[in-house]
């Protein structure tokens, strides 16, 4: 058969990592484990964390002079690759003028009107500097064009490290939710409700038992950070309506789906409407932004306007308006989308196809550029149906495709990216590697 030509290998000599190595041990008397984000330590892998020097297309080098085929992609925001062309050149052009001078400029109106004339379901956006602080802002909004204080969240969506939101089910149907960091107050966490995803009694009994103190739903209508555990449309539908009909706001965090599975997100993608949207990621361009959306009547509250405050001395600056411009401007051309979920279909599929006629319990779940690689046959759509032993599985796989040049996140639970940057052969090339590596990690 086809994929009978990929046998088992030996595994070949461990790549340098030792610059790497040395870099982590200095970094390490800098910052709280060495890293600036807890997921780049490889706490969930094997060795050092590698230590990026330079990125091209869908390929980056590391300091040991290495070179990646790479899918983690800045964690989703570089869905044109590493240094586009026209997102650098824009953002030198930028930087020539200034970086940031705390005051309105051409380039975030430029930006703004860009996505609000692309996207039926906002009226207006405010930009931030982070998809937390999107969701941040997002939530007290909520709060104040309601007059409630309660938000519903589900389990196995990630939000940020927003303190309401780092919360997780305990051991009540939703109201006896516990913390997920140290650090975040008991009266934070009780305004916080955690129910499954994909449960619609559950989610009917607990918006009959506190819609009147609730002021918002909260979920990843593509849940993409714990796993890829997409729900059913009908699922996101009945949400919908059950938010409508008890009076409580419905929030899409688009900060990962924002721009990755069509210009308007899973919103058009499923054509459902929230009532607001956050964003971040790819609107960035490369660089640190967010953003949060709604109807002009809801954002008519937000101050200086109405009486929510937020408020940023970095927002809207002109680099990341400059980048964010030159990106989304590409997103635009005809048939990019179709393309993108085009040629990761087609990824997924060879890889899949091999773990069958091997009879691995291995699955690729995918949505448009997303796709994420789990250790069971069957479609998984809640978090607790997640196997952990899987994640012994991914550690021996993310060492031997290190090995070989593929580079994946460095946990299990996170998804990976296609960027249009990835071309049919280096897609190709990428999954002929994850097979070899499969036959090693499920011996």
């Amino acid at each position: 058969m086809i994929y009978a030509t990929f046998a088992l290998m030996e595994l070949v000599n461990t790549i340098k990592r030792s610059t790497s190595a040395e870099l982590y041990e200095e970094a390490k008397q800098y910052f709280p484990g060495g890293v600036n984000s807890p997921v780049r330590a490889f706490k969930s892998v094997s060795g050092p964390p590698l230590f990026i020097k330079k990125g091209k297309g869908a390929r980056f080098t590391d300091e040991d002079n290495n070179e990646y085929i790479d899918f983690c992609c800045s964690w989703g925001p570089l869905i044109l690759g590493h240094d586009n062309d026209q997102i650098r050149e824009k953002v030198i052009e930028t930087v020539r003028n200034g970086t940031s001078f705390g005051a309105p400029t051409r380039l975030g109106n430029e930006l703004g009107k860009l996505i609000l004339d692309n996207n039926r379901f906002i009226d207006k956006i405010r930009f931030v500097s982070s998809g937390t602080e999107a969701v941040m802002s997002a939530i007290r909004l909520a709060r104040g064009v309601t007059g409630k204080n309660k938000v519903i969240k589900f389990e196995g969506c990630y939000h940020g490290h927003v303190d309401s939101l780092l919360v997780r089910a305990g051991s009540g149907l939703a109201t006896f939710g516990e913390s997920t960091s140290a650090g975040i107050p008991d009266s934070f966490i009780k305004e916080t409700l955690v129910i499954p995803l994909n449960d619609k009694e559950a989610l009917e009994q607990v918006l009959k038992a506190h819609a009147a103190e609730t002021a918002c739903v909260i979920i990843e209508p593509v849940p993409a950070n714990n796993g890829l555990l997409l729900q059913d449309k009908c699922f996101l539908e009945y949400l919908r309506e059950k938010c409508t009909e008890h009076n409580v706001l419905l929030i899409f965090d688009e900060v990962i789906s924002g721009f990755r599975v069509g210009f308007e997100g899973a919103a058009g993608y499923y054509n459902i409407h929230p009532d607001i949207s956050t964003y971040g990621k790819i609107i960035g361009g490369g660089m640190p932004v967010g953003a949060y959306g709604a109807s002009a009547e809801i954002m008519a509250h937000v101050a200086p306007e109405g009486p929510v405050y937020q408020a940023g001395t970095l927002s809207a600056n002109p680099v990341a308006m400059a980048a964010g411009y030159a990106a989304t401007q590409q997103l635009l051309e005809e048939g990019f989308y179709e393309n993108m979920d085009a040629k990761t279909k087609k990824f997924v599929h060879i890889v899949e196809s091999y773990a069958m006629e091997k009879e691995y319990p291995f699955r690729m779940q995918q949505i448009g550029s997303i796709f994420w690689l789990s250790f069971v046959t069957e479609r998984i759509t809640r978090a607790d149906q997640i196997d952990s032993a899987g994640m012994e599985k991914f550690k021996v796989l993310h060492h031997e495709l290190l090995q070989r040049g593929v580079y994946l996140g460095p946990s299990g639970y996170e998804v990976g990216f296609v960027s249009a940057a990835h071309t049919e052969a280096d897609l190709a090339e990428a999954a002929r590697i994850i097979c070899e590596c499969l036959d090693i990690a499920m011996t």
